[in-house]
Formats: C-alpha cells, structure tokens, sequence
C-alpha cells in the first residue's frame, strides 16, 4: 500500500481538496520502512441529522453528510475502514439515525462507530445500539489496537430521574452553558472494562483510542469535557505511543498531555465557536487550536476541512487543508516533546490543568 510522508500528504491532499471542503480525516498509521503494516483510515463525524416532518430534513446537515460519504469514497489510497465519530443525529430520533445510517451506507468498506450524546440521550442509546451493536468495544488492525469508547455518560441518578419525556433529557444535553446539564464521563464500569482490556497488549503497541467527547478537561460550560479524564488518562500511561481522536467540539485542536496526542475532528453539520472568545468563563483550549474565520453564512461549509493523520513510529503529523482558510500542518516536535504549529514555529504548547473544578 502507498505510503504518505508529509510531503506526501500535503501535495496530494492539495489535489483532493480542489474538489472538496468536507471536513473527512484521513489518518495513516506508519510504521516506519516497514510499509507492509502502514495503512489509513478514515474518519466523519458530527453530522447532526435533523428530522423536520416526514421524509423532510435540514438540507444544509444531511447534504454535507451525502458529500462526505461521496469523497470518502474517492480517496487513494482507499482505507481500510472507516469510523464515524458520533452525533448521526441532532435529538436522537430513530427516524434521524435511520436517515444518519442510510446515508453512511453508501461508503465503500467497513464502518466503525462510536456513539455520540445526541444519539443517545432521549432513548439512553437503546435504538442507537439496536441498530449498531455495543457502545464500547475494542480490535486490532495490522499491529495497532484501536478501543472505541462511550464518553458521554454521566451520574446514573440524573440519567433516570424522572422525566417528563426522553426529548425533555436530550434537550437538557443539547444546550451549551445550561446549569441543569451534567458532565459527561466514561464511568466507572467502562473504565474497568479497558483496564481488563489492556492488561492483554503489550506496552510498545499503539494504541488508538476513539472517544466522541475529547478524554481531557477544555471548557466545561460547553461540555468540552470528560470529567473522569485523568482517570482513563491514567490506565493509558503506561503505553509508549496513544493517540486519541474526537469529534463533538466542532473544530481543530490539538494536545499533548504525557504520551497521549489528543487531535479533534471537524463537522459535517457547523462549527462551533472557540471557548476562547467566549470572555464569562475560563478556558482551557489546548493552544494548538486552529482558530479560522467564521462563519460565512453565504458559504454552507465554511470553517470545515480535511484533516490528515499521519502517524509515524506513533507521532502524530497532522495536516490541515481548509477552504478559504491557511493550511496548516501541526507535527510533534521531539526536541520540545510536543506538536508545533509549523506555520508558527517556536510556538509553546500548554496544557489544560487536569484537574477537577
């Protein structure tokens, strides 16, 4: 299989971006020389499929699902599979799901996914499970052990408190800055479930992980969050080389906490706005965030982009191809021990304190 180096990755990722501004990551998982283990996947995520009535549903999200899906299929080298992020749908409705997974249908190869909160809080995952099979689970592909993971629980006794209806539950998780709402977690029986789950791999395989929330503590008014972070954190350490790839933030981010690189996807659907302009509450967003101009409302995919993954013996080089917007590449940088923006070179990284607030 074709191999990527950055050079690689930008001058063909140039080409496919000429006929495309959908935000489809392509990751590639290098092992040096030995091109035999490379390979790529790629990834979609946050679609946010919304049912109006009928057969009726908000163009703008579905249609950049359709291209999505359509792109997908064309790029070269083809993956190896493909992983879907989370959110298929905007409130959770079986007819959203439904429509989210007739679209997703049409990608050539093998579909992995993870669950997102608006596909779960009005039913507690139940139609989103009966569709798609466990919530959390993990596999191995060519020398790498990917665990998916649901990220976006939270305390039992909020989930089954009494209801006026489920709709009344999603509402409450679908709102930014709501006082009502609730932290999302991977909980305690999960986190037990990968610890069993990693006893089993050696400590110099890669490991992938792939949450919908971002596994570390950014803007908690946002959900930005997981608020057991540095407890699953924690059961990650002792590998030599982790990866965690996210969706649900709407937007390009990118950390380095220990031996974990933490790197976000984009939407299909929107974007969402940056914690840091957001002046009411502190923020910890990673400063290898791409900030990009936003949003055009004449332009339906504004603020959306390729990403491209390469992981090379484990780092990560990540390469940003945005539509009206400057290319970047962020590449981790052994002599400082983290990714540096390469079109702002001597840029420092900083850490979001881990830590319960």
């Amino acid at each position: 299989m074709h191999k990527y180096n950055r050079r690689d990755l930008l001058r063909n990722g140039g080409a496919l971006l000429a006929a495309s501004s959908l935000p489809i990551s392509m990751v590639e998982v290098a092992f040096g020389r030995d091109s035999d283990r490379s390979f790529t996947f790629a990834y979609i995520s946050d679609s946010h499929i919304t049912h109006i009535r009928g057969k009726e549903f908000v163009r703008n999200w579905d249609r950049g699902l359709i291209r999505a899906v359509a792109e997908a299929n064309l790029l070269d080298p083809k993956p190896d599979f493909f992983i879907y992020g989370g959110d298929i749908a905007q409130l959770g409705k079986p007819e959203e799901i439904d429509h989210g997974l007739e679209i997703l249908s049409g990608l050539r190869g093998d579909v992995r996914y993870v669950m997102g909160e608006h596909d779960y809080y009005t039913d507690l995952g139940e139609y989103w499970r009966r569709q798609l099979g466990p919530d959390h689970y993990s596999f191995d592909h060519k020398g790498v052990h990917f665990v998916v993971l649901n990220s976006i629980l939270t305390h039992e006794s909020w989930m089954h408190q009494r209801w006026g209806s489920g709709m009344d539950r999603m509402k409450q998780m679908a709102r930014l800055d709501n006082p009502d709402g609730q932290p999302f977690m991977v909980g305690s029986r999960q986190r037990e479930w990968l610890r069993k789950d990693l006893e089993t791999v050696k400590k110099d395989t890669p490991v992938v992980v792939l949450s919908h929330s971002p596994l570390q503590k950014i803007f908690r008014g946002w959900n930005f969050w997981t608020d057991d972070a540095e407890q699953v954190q924690a059961l990650l350490q002792p590998f030599d080389k982790v990866t965690v790839l996210y969706g649900h933030v709407h937007q390009i981010q990118t950390n380095q906490i220990g031996n974990i690189s933490f790197h976000a996807a984009m939407a299909t659907a929107w974007p969402w706005p940056y914690p840091s302009t957001y002046r009411q509450k502190e923020s910890y967003l990673p400063k290898l965030t791409v900030e990009m101009n936003r949003a055009d409302p004449f332009f339906e995919r504004d603020a959306t982009g390729w990403q491209f993954i390469n992981l090379h013996s484990g780092r990560t080089d990540v390469s940003y191809l945005l539509p009206d917007n400057q290319n970047r590449v962020v590449a981790f940088d052994e002599s400082v021990g983290h990714p540096v923006d390469q079109n702002q070179k001597g840029m420092t990284g900083r850490k979001p304190p881990q830590r319960h607030y």
